[in-house]
């Protein structure tokens, strides 16, 4: 198969590539910056997906399958979705299971309930928050007229480089714990049941859809159905960190997260996905892909990874330094602004942990 894959480098996309590759199709990638191919299947094409010149010029050819990773606004979908599904046999767009509403007492299935068909929230439901805009683009391809498209709902995903905790990436918890500071986490979540899918295992499945008629027209979420709560998530990491470090890293647990969720611009998600049970039924995706059955149990996956991580160059991106001086305030301990890169980075703790600024949420 001939598979153009836009914005097939973050986590999933790069295991989806290489599983594709050593399959034998001749995959295209997109990428902003420039990369060389070590695989004969394998064609990175530099560019932004999101440019419409650059989409176009991509689109003169026809695929067997487009798989789209990218994120636009509902705006920007609607005027593009028309010719991603003319130029392929199989567009392959990735949703979210944060399109799902509270789907409390039940296991979640592709039928339950959205976000976007049941909440009253007026000031939500004005916004694009990612969620609805998923929720959105969705029901622009089931009314495209065109039926040449499967969707897909990965939930949280986790690799040796994505360890999350709640709302908090790994840069809002695992940093503080290697810098010996307090871990911030809320009651208000960790009671919440989650679900967490190792990367791989939802790149297997996605590259199981992939040329599969049967899949044609069909809607798949992507997560194992083995499902924890998130104080043993948080239990878990403790362990491999004091195991590894032998130091077990200090937790303030707080009543709640929504200033937590407020200062990181995480709020509906917190609201909306993290204070609801996530429990899944992967039934569907198992009559297609083994790639769910076959997951790793979550205790042993998070372990290993978080593992691999300490093992290795320990590398956090972007941090929040707004939120660093906010959790600094919460647990009275200090940031050495020689850690901080940059005077505005400087500026934007010191407000956090010296003024009442963030206190407006709490």
């Amino acid at each position: 198969m001939k598979i153009l894959v836009l914005g097939g480098t973050g986590a999933i996309g790069v295991d989806l590539v290489q599983i594709l590759a050593d399959r034998g199709s001749e995959v295209h990638v997109t990428s902003r910056q420039e990369r060389k191919s070590k695989h004969r299947n394998i064609i990175y094409i530099k560019g932004n997906a999101q440019n419409k010149k650059f989409l176009d010029s991509l689109l003169i050819t026809k695929y067997d399958a487009i798989v789209d990773f990218m994120s636009y606004d509902t705006d920007t979908f609607a005027e593009r979705v028309g010719s991603l599904l003319d130029h392929t046999k199989q567009y392959v767009y990735l949703s979210s299971s944060r399109v799902y509403a509270d789907i409390e007492g039940k296991l979640i299935t592709e039928e339950s309930d959205r976000l976007l068909d049941t909440i009253n929230d007026k000031e939500y439901l004005s916004t694009d928050e990612y969620a609805l805009t998923k929720a959105r683009q969705e029901d622009i391809l089931k009314t495209s007229g065109k039926t040449n498209w499967t969707i897909v709902r990965p939930y949280i995903t986790y690799s040796n480089i994505r360890l999350q905790l709640g709302i908090f990436e790994k840069e809002l918890w695992l940093y503080r714990a290697l810098k010996g500071r307090t871990i911030v986490f809320g009651e208000d979540v960790a009671a919440k049941y989650t679900t967490l899918t190792l990367g791989r295992n939802v790149a297997l499945a996605l590259a199981d859809i992939i040329g599969n008629n049967n899949c044609i027209g069909q809607i798949y979420h992507l997560a194992q159905d083995n499902f924890v709560k998130w104080e043993n998530v948080l239990k878990l990491y403790l362990d491999v960190i004091e195991k590894k470090t032998k130091k077990r890293p200090k937790v303030l647990m707080t009543e709640s997260l929504v200033t937590a969720g407020a200062v990181t611009g995480r709020t509906y998600q917190l609201i909306y996905d993290r204070y609801y049970n996530r429990r899944f039924d992967s039934s569907k995706i198992d009559a297609v892909s083994t790639a769910m059955r076959d997951a790793v149990l979550v205790d042993s996956g998070l372990s290993k990874c978080l593992e691999e991580f300490l093992d290795g160059n320990q590398s956090f991106r972007e941090m929040s330094w707004n939120y660093e001086g906010y959790a600094d305030k919460l647990t009275g301990e200090h940031t050495p602004l020689k850690e901080i890169p940059g005077m505005k980075n400087k500026i934007k703790y010191l407000v956090a942990r010296y003024t009442k600024y963030f206190e407006r949420w709490g």
